[in-house]
């Protein structure tokens, strides 16, 4: 499980990142790296979403020592 908190915390960093970068600069980097909405794209923006999700789990669940571990 820490594994998989560790990886997604990640790829939900990437995405704020990604759409900071959206806001600031109108610049998409998932985009210039994998092609605008091409396969790859989607898939990292699906990964990038599920993360989140999985990062959510803890909040309401109320267990924070399961949101560390």
């Amino acid at each position: 499980m820490r594994v998989l908190n560790i990886v997604t915390l990640i790829l939900v960093i990437v995405g704020g990142l990604n759409w900071g970068l959206v806001g600031l600069f109108e610049f998409n980097l998932v985009a210039a790296l994998f092609g605008e909405m091409s396969m790859l794209s989607r898939i990292v923006y699906v990964l990038v979403g599920l993360s989140a999700l999985w990062q959510l789990v803890p909040l309401f669940r109320g267990d924070e020592a399961r949101a560390h571990a």
